[in-house]
């Protein structure tokens, strides 16, 4: 299979169904947006040594997911068949519970960062942020498959319950906000 076709495609791509959209889409930035996040993820994946090779397995799967998400929101509403369901949120949930109860509890704000793992986490969380507010958009004008949004809310939860859990891994103290703090003058 070749990657190219040799006419160009004047800024235009077809969506699974067979609709054709202009790039800038709404629908091909959501899920252009969720390719990045789960290449991301495979970047992250290489931070992941010691113990935090713990991770390894679990972000592999969310790339799988990812994947599946990306096709649901790249189907065109009439195209009727959904591939991502509910037990990838209930999977998500368990990782985030485990993750809040094997860490310390939250008495301030937390700045990204800590050990690499949690650095690298915490920049996954903020790119399915502004993946969610991409398909938020994306849903004004069209219909979506809900269970993806729910998951892309639930994954940025995750990704912050990770990111603390890996600085206990790794016995780096989570980065705290300071309100008090003068700066520099």
């Amino acid at each position: 299979m070749k990657l190219y076709t040799k006419k160009g495609d004047l800024g235009m791509t077809q969506l699974i169904g067979g609709t054709k959209v202009s790039k800038d889409s709404e629908r091909v930035r959501a899920y252009g947006t969720m390719d990045e996040l789960n290449s991301w993820l495979g970047y992250s994946i290489t931070f992941c040594e010691g113990p935090a090779v713990v991770f390894v397995e679990e972000l592999q799967e969310i790339q799988q997911c990812l994947f599946d998400a990306g096709r649901d929101l790249a189907t065109v509403s009439d195209h009727p068949v959904y591939i991502f369901h509910e037990k990838n949120i209930d999977w998500l949930e368990k990782r985030i519970d485990f993750y809040s109860d094997h860490s310390p509890q939250i008495k301030q704000f937390i700045l990204p960062g800590g050990s690499r793992t949690a650095a690298v986490l915490h920049v996954a969380r903020t790119v399915t942020r502004r993946l969610e507010r991409q398909i938020v958009a994306l849903q004004k004008y069209s219909s979506i498959n809900e269970v993806v949004l729910k998951y892309v809310n639930r994954l940025s939860d995750y990704f912050f319950a990770a990111a603390r859990y890996a600085n206990v891994l790794n016995k780096v103290d989570d980065v705290f906000y300071d309100n008090t703090r003068e700066g520099f003058h």
